[in-house]
């Protein structure tokens, strides 16, 4: 991912946003000199929880997945997680000297990637606690008493799954929104992106305000 100096996005600006987030796509080098592969999954994102008091992830994936093969060959995995996006017609961005139909358009987003060593745990009971806090994160309605290995009604279903701890090793974060621009273009795009309304476009333009 290319990250200009104008679009880096600091620890105190991913951090909040990671946080509000639970949906990412994993992808592992694939085995054999295979294509990588990408696996669209919740996860849960722990500051300060991995073994050496970094920052880790929990997730767990069902047992006939391709993405075992993967990981098992070479740990170093990415996590990516993409969100606030929207497409910038370039009628928007010209500047006032150039006509409009002339400006270029662009792709406004926020990203970051979360470079992890896994860790697979088959452990009947390590898996049951790392349910227990995606249950927490996921369905706190739910989550009343521990899953117990071997009991009903989830542990005897954990042999169907595998559970990644990812240790986070290294963060690449992009907020990609025209910050080296003008305010009057700022204002311009949010305005487009007001009146476009969007599924997204809302929270877009909400990212543009400036002062």
């Amino acid at each position: 991912m290319l990250i200009h100096p104008w679009d880096l996005a600091d620890e105190k600006t991913w951090r909040p946003w990671l946080a509000a987030r639970d949906f990412g796509t994993l992808a592992a080098n694939g085995p054999d000199g295979e294509p990588p592969i990408l696996v669209p999954t919740h996860f849960l994102f722990a500051e300060g929880a991995a073994t050496d008091g970094g920052d880790e992830v929990v997730l767990h994936l069902a047992r006939p997945n391709p993405f075992w093969a993967a990981v098992e060959a070479d740990p170093r995995v990415t996590l990516a997680v993409t969100d606030d996006y929207a497409f910038i017609p370039g009628t928007w961005r010209a500047a006032a000297d150039v006509a409009p139909e002339h400006g270029v358009p662009t792709s406004y987003y926020a990203s970051v990637h979360l470079l992890c060593t896994a860790t697979v745990v088959d452990d009947p009971a390590e898996k049951a606690a790392l349910m227990d806090r995606q249950y927490a994160r996921f369905q706190p309605d739910s989550a009343h008493e521990p899953i117990v290995p071997g009991q009903a009604p989830f542990g005897k279903m954990l042999s169907a799954i595998r559970f990644l701890r990812l240790r986070v090793d290294e963060v690449r974060a992009k907020a990609k929104y025209d910050d080296h621009k003008d305010d009057a273009l700022a204002a311009r795009v949010r305005t487009g992106l007001t009146e476009r309304a969007r599924p997204l476009d809302a929270v877009v333009a909400d990212r543009l305000r400036r002062g």
